[in-house]
């Protein structure tokens, strides 16, 4: 039974997370990826072993399979500690803020509530976007694995006491509300949530107005 468990999406950055876990861990990862809505394969459920990283994993872990993870059952969030649960990159950019950072730590049964083991912090530029801000994460969070994981190999990682979760993670429904507009709000504040809820393929900014619904595109989605 392989003793490292790496679960992930099938991008192309989960790919290149998956192939250092198994250079820096040669013979031993059981690498699993797959897509939001697919089943939790059969060989995850009966894996048990020494070290279990989620990586963008489509799967919410069960927490089963976090007690059978010997030594480490690990995350790795594409957000800050003042960023958990959904929508980090949108909130943050909403926010305005000048600061972002990549999260590694222990699962819990409450996703992103466990104990922080390391964060990389990095500028934000001005005209970032939220396709800008997650590229530049998970280049960031690919180091992060590399760093974290050359740690485990080498002996053991601690929690840091200086790092901890700011807020209760951020929920679909607090997400959902960012993309309201209304004819309330004044220009700064459509254009603040019109920038952190703008990505290629999914909803942005939307208004309702006399019973019809209007959904902002931008330019480079038409």
């Amino acid at each position: 039974m392989p003793r490292v468990l790496f679960m992930a999406k099938t991008t192309h950055w989960c790919d290149q997370a998956g192939d250092l876990l198994c250079r820096i861990f040669p013979g031993e990862v059981l690498r699993v990826q797959g897509g939001l809505g697919d089943p939790l394969p059969e060989s995850v459920r009966a894996w048990s072993g020494e070290i279990l990283i989620s990586f963008l994993s489509p799967w919410i872990v069960p927490p089963e399979l976090l007690q059978v993870a010997s030594r480490y059952a690990l995350n790795f969030h594409p957000g800050p500690p003042e960023y958990p649960g959904i929508g980090c990159y949108n909130f943050a950019l909403y926010d305005g803020v000048t600061e972002y950072g990549v999260t590694a730590h222990h699962m819990a049964a409450k996703v992103d509530t466990g104990n922080i083991v390391a964060v990389s912090y990095f500028a934000v530029d001005p005209a970032e976007t939220v396709w800008t801000l997650k590229e530049k994460s998970m280049r960031h969070m690919l180091d992060l694995l590399g760093k974290v994981a050359v740690d485990i190999s080498a002996g053991n990682i601690d929690n840091s006491p200086a790092l901890a979760w700011k807020r209760k993670p951020y929920t679909r429904r607090e997400l959902n509300d960012l993309c309201r507009i209304d004819l309330s709000m004044d220009r700064d504040e459509v254009a603040r949530r019109v920038r952190a809820t703008t990505f290629p393929g999914a909803q942005g900014a939307w208004l309702e107005f006399q019973g019809y619904r209007f959904e902002y595109v931008s330019e480079s989605q038409k």
